[in-house]
């Protein structure tokens, strides 16, 4: 492809393809020309991952005017190429190390641990674990490494004080899981957060407005206000493991009891494990390295699900983002900003008041009922997996049909849904906006 040879930045990919064995790509993906099986694969990989990167529209464009071009495209064969994820570096630094990474014009760090004997045609679950007040991400690493074994990928983040609950704490949790996703390969579907004392708190803040990225949630000795238990909805189709110390001094146990009460009154799974053990300085605000064996296991048999059929998204106004299948485009009348309240008196009382944006879907057949509150436009994603192109598709809001009628499947949509997303497990090719604003 004559995109694929205009920057140095490719050649260098080039290099890194030649080194790479390629046998773990399925022969079926790579039924492009006449060219060899492994020349074809690596060239459609290489457009796709090039495209899904590059901050260049105009290279972008091209890029996939060519790959739209090429014989015999498939849908499968292009979902294939995205999850296949960037050409990993065959060899790249293992053990614990220290990384710096600039976030929103700031530099911070993290640390990790990486399997001596680290794969890269191996894909690796991702531990985001997330300090309390008074530590760093590199105090953690210690804690979980020997622990976990040579089977997982660690990364701790730093943020200073602990201060999770900020913007700047979730952009860099995100940017922490972006940035290690692209040196190693990194199993997108499973995906883990957790997190002790203000790191509990951040798993539940952090956690809440992109449970889709993760295949479960473990906060511990944690809590969040009760006024904003509506967003813990969004972890219904995520796993939850709760862990408080039943004599915490810190934070009281009843913060982790109200939230579980909660979850089982909104019929959302979850495990909920109340230690009576205390710390010689840290009393029963600390984790015991005896519950972390259970957790670990727990966690191996915990993956993301994909395509839930039903989705119950709760949304504040700065966090109007994909979920799932679903986007909230715009909300109707005044949201509250959760993040902004802490500082804001107005913001405050909106979330007292509970003045959330919500949308509840669920797909039966070909028909998808949605339910709304304070929404005034969102977006339905679909793909063959949720529902039959053959056939058409009605969508009901609030009792009353808002569209009905066929959907095609694009290549083109995929592809640029799939950048937007830039997360690696989103396969969309098509979608319905709909305007509950028209006509009023």
């Amino acid at each position: 492809m004559k995109i694929l040879k205009k920057t140095g930045l490719i050649l260098i990919v080039f290099l890194i393809i030649q080194s790479v064995a390629r046998s773990d790509v399925r022969a079926e993906a790579a039924q492009l020309s006449g060219k060899s099986e492994d020349a074809q694969v690596d060239e459609l990989n290489l457009a796709v991952q090039q495209f899904l990167y590059s901050n260049d529209a105009a290279q972008s464009d091209a890029l996939l005017k060519e790959i739209l071009a090429l014989p015999d495209l498939k849908i499968s064969r292009l979902e294939e190429a995205i999850k296949e994820g960037t050409l990993y570096p065959p060899e790249p630094a293992t053990g614990a190390l220290h990384k710096s990474i600039e976030v929103a014009g700031y530099e911070m760090s993290y640390a990790m641990h990486v399997p001596k004997n680290y794969n890269s045609k191996k894909r690796y679950p991702l531990i985001v674990c997330l300090h309390g007040a008074g530590f760093v991400g590199d105090s953690y690493i210690d804690r979980w490494k020997s622990r976990l074994g040579e089977n997982a990928i660690l990364v701790c983040p730093t943020i200073s004080g602990g201060a999770w609950w900020s913007a700047q704490g979730e952009k860099l949790v995100l940017a922490v899981i972006d940035a290690v996703a692209v040196q190693y390969r990194i199993d997108r579907e499973r995906i883990f957060l957790t997190g002790m004392s203000n790191g509990g708190i951040g798993v539940y803040l952090v956690g809440m407005f992109h449970a889709d990225r993760f295949a479960a949630i473990s906060p511990m000795a944690g809590g969040i206000p009760n006024e904003i238990f509506p967003f813990l909805k969004n972890f219904a189709s995520t796993g939850i493991y709760i862990i408080h110390g039943a004599r915490d001094q810190v934070m009281p146990v009843r913060l982790s009891q109200e939230v579980s009460a909660y979850l089982k009154d909104s019929g959302i799974p979850h495990t909920y494990r109340e230690h009576g053990k205390e710390h010689p300085r840290a009393g029963g605000h600390f984790f015991p390295r005896e519950e972390l064996p259970a957790l670990v296991k727990w966690f191996d048999g915990q993956h993301r699900i994909a395509e839930p059929a039903r989705i119950e998204s709760v949304r504040d106004v700065k966090h109007l983002a994909p979920f799932y299948w679903t986007e909230i485009n715009e909300t109707a009348g005044k949201v509250a900003d959760v993040q902004k309240s802490l500082f804001n008196n107005d913001e405050i009382e909106l979330v007292k008041e509970g003045a959330f944006a919500s949308l509840t879907a669920e797909i039966e057949g070909n028909t998808v009922t949605v339910e709304t509150a304070l929404v005034g436009k969102f977006t339905l994603f679909f793909n063959s997996r949720l529902i039959d192109f053959s056939k058409p598709v009605r969508v009901k809001v609030n009792g009353k049909t808002h569209f009905e009628g066929p959907l095609t499947e694009s290549p083109a949509f995929l592809l640029k849904e799939a950048k937007r997303r830039r997360d690696g497990i989103s396969f969309y090719t098509a979608s319905v906006q709909i305007d509950l604003t028209e006509n009023k």
